[in-house]
């Protein structure tokens, strides 16, 4: 039987697609993409496509336009379902953020912090859905690479260094506050010490080091992430636990009055007052960044559409905002005026209700557990970004297990290093929420909308659209800019 093409090497399955859509500005461009959802510069993979359309036996008759084929280099979709995909971005938004709430609550009320927990997981939950859209709409595969079509290249690059700076910060955050808990603080003791009393385990920065190479370097080395799902769905279990704890055991002790009123409205009595509440509206924006990670999740979802994300995004939204919603509002009522930033170091006194000792156990234990679970997940998007930035135009991470292994280990290596320079989560996440999160959350979904939107009339935005993208830019804005006044301000204070 005659061919029209040559023989395609065994190693690579390549099928041709046809696009149903119409052609857009990316129509010119070929994407050779892998089984992980990375676009394929490999000369190997290049020479092979060549051959397509240089072999002289092609019949010349048949009139094949190229144009209107997608090569796409892959394995059959068999990822993850609905709610492996739920897990997985649930996991990537509740993680250490969850910890600073009550402290945002104390400063904030009760009133208006309720309403920007809402407000921001709502804003969050649109701009997700606005960066599917545009995403698979021009074919990206990443957060970068969807920057890079609405506003070219240098953008990409500033949108891949947030994501680099936002995960390694989130990453450095969990350390600090597995040590926290298990080696203590100044004003707090740690569960060790407690359970064991003086030991190795008060030298922090060796007792973490343990935790990292024993626990978190095997889950990180795993270069899939529907590999992580089940870690992924034990994480989010353990984050409910915690919740599900924390209210009850204010739920108790309000029922028998042992707990003081809250405020319910933020405080403008003081210079200070009013520099806490610049700083804690982009740690609350920090809670529910999870964009780096919609693409790769999205890539790897089983039978994938932009109505199926929308999906898995809506129940996540919904999920947080109560999870968040609840911590926030129990761990400010049961320490009030004396929240942590790092609420789980309160658990180190007694709750004033019976099983009062397990019950802090359970809940300071359980979230360290919650926290080796979620930070592969928060590492994967990490790493593929660094390589992406790194080592444009290379293989897949996928099909280079000595690179992929590599940048892990100097990854790992790193966040380590930053986390023993590092005094407290609080400082990091007024640094990050202020800059990096607040980009990648609103920032950039907002400009991918607005321009991608002008180039292509196929791709119009409604009024409605349109609105929620200038609010949210706008929002965006307004917020980096007061967040890193407050941050100045709080610095100079301190050093006064």
């Amino acid at each position: 039987m005659d061919s029209n093409y040559s023989a395609i090497p065994k190693g690579s399955f390549v099928e041709l697609q046809m696009h149903n859509e119409p052609h857009d500005f990316r129509s010119q461009q070929k994407s050779l993409l892998s089984d992980d959802g990375n676009r394929v510069n490999h000369p190997k993979v290049i020479d092979d496509f060549d051959d397509l359309n240089d072999d002289d036996d092609v019949d010349t008759d048949v009139d094949v336009d190229l144009d209107d084929y997608t090569l796409v280099l892959s394995k059959p979709n068999t990822g993850s379902g609905v709610s492996g995909a739920v897990f997985n971005l649930t996991t990537t938004i509740i993680g250490a953020g969850i910890m600073a709430l009550p402290a945002t609550m104390k400063v904030l009320g009760l009133v208006l912090g309720i309403f920007l927990i809402i407000l921001i997981g709502i804003l969050s939950e649109i701009s997700v859905e606005m960066l599917i859209r545009f995403a698979v709409s021009c074919k990206a595969r990443s957060y970068g690479e969807v920057v890079q079509i609405a506003m070219g290249r240098t953008a990409r690059v500033l949108s891949e260094i947030c994501i680099i700076v936002n995960n390694a910060g989130v990453l450095i955050v969990y350390l600090i506050i597995m040590g926290d808990v298990m080696s203590g603080s100044v004003r707090h003791i740690g569960v060790f010490d407690q359970w064991l009393g003086h030991g190795f385990w008060d030298h922090r920065k060796l007792l973490v080091l343990v935790v990292m190479v024993v626990f978190l370097a095997p889950l990180c080395v795993l270069d899939r992430i529907d590999s992580l799902s089940m870690t992924s769905a034990a994480s989010v279990a353990l984050a409910v636990v915690f919740v599900v704890v924390c209210f009850a055991v204010a739920f108790i002790k309000l029922i028998e009055g042992k707990i003081e009123a809250p405020r319910m409205s933020p405080d403008f009595g003081s210079k200070m007052a009013i520099l806490d509440l610049l700083v804690v509206i982009p740690i609350m924006t920090n809670a529910y960044v999870c964009h780096f990670n919609v693409q790769p999740i999205y890539n790897e979802l089983e039978g994938r559409s932009p109505q199926k994300m929308n999906q898995v995004g809506r129940i996540t939204t919904v999920l947080c905002v109560v999870v968040y919603a609840s911590t926030a509002i129990s761990g400010y009522l049961l320490f009030g005026k004396d929240t942590e930033g790092d609420v789980l170091t309160n658990f180190d006194r007694n709750l004033g209700i019976r099983f009062s000792t397990a019950l802090n156990y359970i809940v300071r234990v359980g979230y360290i557990l919650h926290l080796v679970l979620v930070f592969p997940v928060i590492h994967f998007s990490l790493r593929q970004t660094v390589d992406n930035l790194v080592f444009e135009g290379s293989a897949p991470l996928t099909e280079s297990k000595k690179r992929s292994l590599a940048l892990t280990v100097i990854l790992l290596v790193l966040i380590y290093i930053g986390s023993t320079m590092i005094p407290n989560i609080w400082t990091a996440f007024k640094f990050t929420g202020a800059t990096t999160a607040v980009s990648l959350g609103f920032t950039f979904p907002a400009l991918i909308a607005l321009r991608i939107s002008q180039q292509e009339e196929s791709m119009s935005l409604s009024r409605v659209e349109k609105f929620l993208s200038w609010l949210m830019l706008i929002l965006a804005v307004l917020v980096s800019i007061a967040g890193i006044i407050g941050n100045i301000y709080t610095i100079q204070s301190s050093s006064e």
